[in-house]
């Protein structure tokens, strides 16, 4: 059983739990399981049989004995009871209906209904209405989401999270992932994927990720996650897959205005029959039929600039990190652990910053030519100032600008908060200037193009971090950003060793936002970027 299959059905696991009204933690602990099995490199089976387990950070004792209980029987007993009781393909529907899971599940015990089709068909009859609390306005809702053309669900998927269940369905069917996820768009609100193989069909409507089927027709599929997910498969012949991939990527507006497509094999002859430059999916938002820029590839990245560590809220150590970096092939890595006026993690004040540095210089010595450089995410405080003092400030080889509280300040005081910071001789980047959480929480109030004025004026960087609920900035913001000529850092913000890989989405957010080589300030050397 390898990691991939490991990690899904901890996530189909997880899913489960959360229909059932498990505690919040309990459902969040096995979905970081997941994440963390699908991103180890060494085989979790091994490690499960060996009873190591638990050497991989954020496995406990309770998951430990799921994982025993997968690897020795290939199956979680309570993941089928929860199946059994639970119904996920009706609560599959809800969510993706609009309808309370729970509701409509109660729906369908009172009229017997467990399937799309079923439901389909019950609401055409007008039998919806039979059931209590069902009138004509949710009767109108479900068929209209039951229609041809599938509703957005109103929350996206973080992209990794896309990514992963995108990896999960279309690695089985031959399939390449198009559509939002294709474009690199921060919430995936569908997933759609394009296959030429003749079996597509009948292995997509069989997949453990897919728990309804909406409709189904000789070329094309469309079935929902248990998360209220639509998946979309085109099943293309061989000479019109590149136009039909070049269709099922692009926003409406984008390939309205290059129709007719030609058929043709790639996208690439696509293109060129229009008489088109090749465009990068990560543009093809907004009909444009200009050359674009040379676009930055995360293989130019030469090192990270924020990440955490155990001296903050970091899960590996300051060598851990540093190894896992350069084995990434990059040339330097920046320690960014907090300052103290974060206040809800552990911050590093003057003292624990030089105690640190011991640890960074024996990193160094073990790892040369690799670099750890001495760095921070240094707070704002209420009153303006940074979280550090300035002689400590000034040994440090990175500093990090951070806004934690204050989030909802007014736009004009926000601002003067972090433009004044922003002045401070040390600091070489602002980090996720926005503050928002997706799906949580809105962008603060900071005026960007103020902020880019000071930052040209000042020569600080701005920052597109790439934890999956910030990617902040955002694409369109990088792209003002980089119109004004500020340099833009690619950074993780990682606090674990898998969390390094995040770079892929800060370079995708990037790339989205116009973003060439020499716009992002850490695809330079190192020398480049100690100089001041």
């Amino acid at each position: 059983m390898d990691n991939a299959e490991i990690a899904r059905t901890l996530d189909a696991y997880a899913a489960l739990l959360d229909l059932a009204g498990a505690a919040h933690w309990s459902v969040r602990a096995y979905r970081r399981a997941a994440d963390l099995i699908r991103a180890t490199p060494a085989p979790v089976e091994q490690l499960v049989r060996s009873g190591r387990a638990r050497e991989l950070r954020g496995i406990g004792p309770g998951i430990e004995r799921r994982l025993r209980e997968l690897v020795e029987t290939g199956r979680i007993a309570e993941l089928e009871e929860l199946e059994r009781e639970v119904e996920p393909e009706l609560v599959a529907l809800g969510r993706y209906l609009g309808i309370g899971p729970q509701r409509l599940v109660a729906l369908g015990r009172a009229l017997g209904i467990r399937t799309a089709d079923e439901l389909r068909a019950a609401a055409e009859a007008g039998r919806l209405r039979d059931a209590p609390g069902v009138g004509p306005a949710t009767e109108a809702k479900v068929l209209a989401a039951l229609s041809r053309e599938p509703q957005p669900a109103r929350r996206g998927l973080t992209r990794n999270r896309a990514l992963a269940l995108a990896d999960a369905i279309a690695g089985s069917l031959d399939a390449v992932p198009a559509g939002e996820l294709r474009r690199g768009c921060e919430l995936v609100h569908g997933l759609v994927l394009v296959s030429t193989a003749p079996d597509a069909l009948e292995r997509f409507v069989s997949q453990p990720e897919v728990v309804a089927v909406l409709e189904r027709d000789e070329s094309h599929a469309i079935g929902v996650t248990v998360e209220g997910i639509p998946v979309e498969l085109v099943v293309a012949r061989l000479e019109r897959f590149g136009g039909e991939l070049v269709r099922v990527t692009g926003s409406e507006a984008y390939t309205d205005a290059l129709e007719p497509l030609p058929d043709a094999e790639t996208e690439e002859q696509v293109y060129e029959r229009l008489g088109l430059a090749w465009l990068p999916p990560e543009l093809r938002e907004a009909p444009f039929r200009n050359e674009p820029p040379p676009l930055v590839e995360e293989s130019e990245i030469r090192g990270d600039l924020h990440c955490h560590t155990t001296w903050s809220d970091g899960k590996a150590s300051v060598l851990e990190m540093a190894a896992a970096a350069r084995d990434r092939g990059y040339e330097y890595l920046a320690i960014c652990d907090h300052t103290p006026n974060v206040r809800v993690v552990p911050g590093l004040d003057a003292d624990a910053l030089r105690r640190q540095a011991e640890e960074i210089a024996a990193a160094n010595e073990e790892l040369a030519p690799f670099r750890v450089l001495r760095g921070a995410e240094c707070d704002i405080r209420a009153d303006g100032h940074l979280d550090l003092p300035d002689d400590v400030l000034a040994e440090l080889e990175w500093v990090q600008l951070s806004l934690h509280a204050g989030q909802r300040l007014p736009g004009a005081e926000l601002t003067a908060r972090v433009t004044e910071a922003m002045r401070h001789p040390a600091v070489r980047c602002l980090s996720h200037p926005r503050g928002r959480i997706l799906n949580h929480r809105p962008p603060n109030a900071l005026d960007l193009e103020r902020t880019i004025e000071v930052a040209l004026e000042s020569g600080v960087a701005l920052e597109t971090n790439g934890l999956p609920d910030r990617l902040d900035l955002r694409d369109e913001e990088v792209r003002l950003a980089v119109d004004a000529g500020v340099p833009i850092v690619c950074s993780t913000d990682a606090h674990s060793v898998p969390g390094l890989g995040n770079m892929r989405l800060a370079v995708t957010t990037a790339r989205r936002g116009w973003a060439t080589a020499a716009d992002v300030l850490n695809t330079r050397s190192l020398a480049e970027i100690l100089r001041r």
